[in-house]
């Protein structure tokens, strides 16, 4: 790996495409809500298509497509599956991005002029 000019280290082409192909899963606004609310706790997909207002075999599609990529797992309780997210890091990418995002699209306090 050659450094960059940071002193950084670039990451393998293994690695990157690992992560390409994360980010192109959470390139769908639907995924990532479905991250997003995962985030926030466990749900089963019946709770998450209500959350998230998407159809239930859509959703379930969109949970096939992260549990297979490893960025969602599932656990039986009873008769339903939970589903979670159990990596930190995307947690954290997911909530650091979104929330920046949120925070930039609200509207700035209105000051007072003269004081």
């Amino acid at each position: 790996m050659a450094a960059a000019g940071g002193g950084f280290e670039d990451p393998s082409e293994d690695v990157l495409a690992q992560a390409a192909a994360s980010f192109a899963l959470l390139a769908s606004p639907a995924r990532l809500h479905i991250v997003w609310a995962l985030a926030q706790g466990e749900s089963d997909v019946t709770g998450l298509a209500e959350r998230v207002g998407g159809a239930l075999p859509a959703v379930s599609q969109h949970l096939t497509k992260l549990k297979l990529a490893g960025l969602v797992r599932s656990r039986r309780e009873g008769r339903r599956q939970v589903y979670y997210v159990d990596d930190p890091d995307v947690v954290e990418v997911v909530r650091l991005l979104v929330g920046r995002l949120t925070d930039r699209a609200a509207p700035a306090p209105r000051r007072l002029h003269g004081l």
